[in-house]
């Protein structure tokens, strides 16, 4: 996907994480986020917002820690969402091909990053919203959806904090069904593990559905579609694959 892409779909998605809170209130619990509440969601996702807006718009070439969850709750809650939201999709927008800033994950450029990056992690926490709302979800569009699962495997998990590790190597293969090619072969160890866009080789266990339903189960945010052999490898995902922030 190109950054134009990832700029738009981060536009649609904060808007659609905004109206979802707001019509769920700030104090309704969030099922996706067991122990969080509608203004936790806002608050991380907005202090992250303003976080990777810094990095672009003031050209930070190393870490640079989050300005911290506002003291804020109901419409000034949201408002401020809202503010911080728009601002990052303007900076990512505006900002040049070839802006220098840190990112923690490879890519093309770091404008590259952060706008993949910020549309997932956008993403991700609409449906955390749209969980807390109830009725009908937003779509997610299959292209990005594949895009997500590979950052999510060969990005976020390849890095030394993963937990999804066992003490024998085993396999675990992941296969899109509406998306030819969409296929990845995950080996487990005692080491973080090595995902590879590749169908070769039997596998322990495999988790078969559409991108947009694995998507969203491999943020343990929805069931897994369809689980085939050991399903203890779809649980060890379960319990140990959260990303956290720290």
């Amino acid at each position: 996907m190109e950054i134009t892409a990832f700029v738009e779909t981060l536009d649609r998605e904060g808007g659609l994480l905004a109206s979802a809170a707001e019509k769920a209130g700030t104090g309704a619990d969030v099922p996706t986020c067991p122990g969080w509440q509608v203004r936790d969601l806002l608050r991380h996702t907005g202090m992250v917002h303003r976080w990777a807006t810094a990095f672009v718009a003031e050209g930070h070439t190393s870490y640079h820690p989050d300005g911290g969850l506002p003291d804020l709750d109901g419409d000034e809650l949201v408002a401020w969402f809202r503010e911080g939201h728009q601002s990052l999709v303007a900076t990512l927008a505006a900002a040049p091909p070839d802006v220098r800033c840190w990112h923690f994950l490879p890519a093309p450029s770091p404008l590259a990053f952060w706008a993949r990056r910020q549309a997932h992690e956008t993403a991700v926490h609409r449906i955390d919203a749209e969980s807390a709302r109830g009725g009908t979800a937003a779509g997610i569009d299959t292209a990005f959806a594949v895009d997500g699962i590979d950052e999510l495997l060969r990005g976020m998990h390849a890095r030394p904090k993963s937990a999804v590790r066992t003490g024998e190597p085993r396999t675990l293969r992941i296969r899109a069904t509406d998306a030819p090619g969409a296929v990845w072969t995950v080996r487990l160890s005692a080491e973080p593990p090595v995902a590879r866009r590749t169908d070769d080789g039997p596998a322990d266990c495999e988790l078969t559905g559409p991108a947009a339903a694995l998507y969203g189960a491999l943020w343990n945010r929805r069931p897994f579609p369809d689980v085939t052999g050991d399903r203890s490898l779809a649980g060890l995902w379960r319990e140990k694959s959260a990303i956290t922030w720290s």
